[in-house]
């Protein structure tokens, strides 16, 4: 299927160095080129609780933004779960704004920013972070009872597709109401990750090293029924297998599926509340379905 190209809005002089960092997975120097363009705390008129623990383990923390004068009308709550190829990544590092402008970008559109911490590939392997995932909507459920809209991005991303996918790891009444998928791996066979691939070392850290469950834990199959509307989106410059995943999910699911111009892998993400273009469909797609 053909994808819906979004435009973007990129300062030239970033567009032109991520055209040369193209298809590479780069995470300081993209993270340098987007860090200037984004606000540090304290940020103005909005209250930031961080380190809530949602579990026993120490990686259970999640962080929550709401505005500073929020009266006690009720507010959606934005989920985003952070990537890292299984194996790495954090909710938050002290010295970026990352992911922050993902909460901010949230408090700007009327949500409760959530940002959560999960367990980590090898010593946590599947489906542990889906466990996680369905603990932190059971805090949430616990002390912000609202519509819940979830966000990942590459890992994220599948761990959210697998959350959603497979019942049996799925909490009763969890409150979430639709998802957005950027850059993730959905079908663990498409990929063929019992070969040498790029992703191929992420994917067997969590999924484990015996391709023949893999069939078994893809999550194409269970996202097509699991009755919760989808965002589906990939960079123009996201390595193969990542566009190759979000067309094949986009078409199973009849979907569209969102080719952000100009963006590489990490900087689709990175520009979120400092890229408007990017970011209009996901807050159309939120609005219609947060209610």
């Amino acid at each position: 299927m053909n994808p819906t190209l979004l435009p973007a809005q990129i300062p030239a002089a970033i567009a032109a160095r991520l055209r040369q960092i193209g298809t590479v997975v780069e995470t300081a120097e993209t993270g340098a080129l987007y860090a200037p363009l984004h606000p540090r705390e304290p940020y103005a008129n909005v209250h930031v609780i961080r380190d809530q623990a949602y579990g026993d383990d120490p990686r259970h923390l999640l962080d929550v933004f709401i505005p500073q004068h929020a009266d006690d009308t009720p507010r959606p709550v934005f989920i985003f779960v952070h990537g890292g190829g299984f194996v790495a990544g954090n909710k938050r590092s002290d010295d970026s704004p990352f992911y922050d402008n993902l909460m901010l970008w949230a408090v700007a559109n009327g949500l409760v920013g959530v940002n959560i911490t999960h367990r980590l590939a090898p010593t946590h392997p599947w489906p542990a972070a889906q466990h996680d995932l369905a603990a932190a909507l059971t805090w949430l459920q616990a002390h912000h009872p609202a519509p819940v809209i979830l966000m990942g991005h590459s890992a994220g991303a599948v761990h959210i597709a697998q959350y959603l996918a497979h019942p049996a790891l799925r909490r009763a009444d969890d409150g979430v109401r639709a998802a957005v998928l950027l850059s993730g791996i959905y079908d663990l066979c498409t990929g063929v990750y019992d070969v040498q691939t790029a992703n191929t070392a992420a994917v067997r850290a969590y999924f484990g090293d015996d391709p023949a469950q893999y069939p078994a834990r893809s999550a194409l199959p269970g996202l097509t029924t699991c009755g919760v509307p989808l965002c589906i989106a990939y960079a123009a410059h996201d390595p193969a297998d990542f566009q190759q995943q979000a067309l094949l999910l986009a078409e199973a699911c009849a979907l569209p599926a969102y080719r952000l111009m100009e963006h590489t892998h990490m900087s689709e993400i990175y520009a979120v509340n400092a890229d408007e273009a990017l970011t209009a469909p996901f807050s159309r797609f939120i609005g219609v379905h947060s209610k």
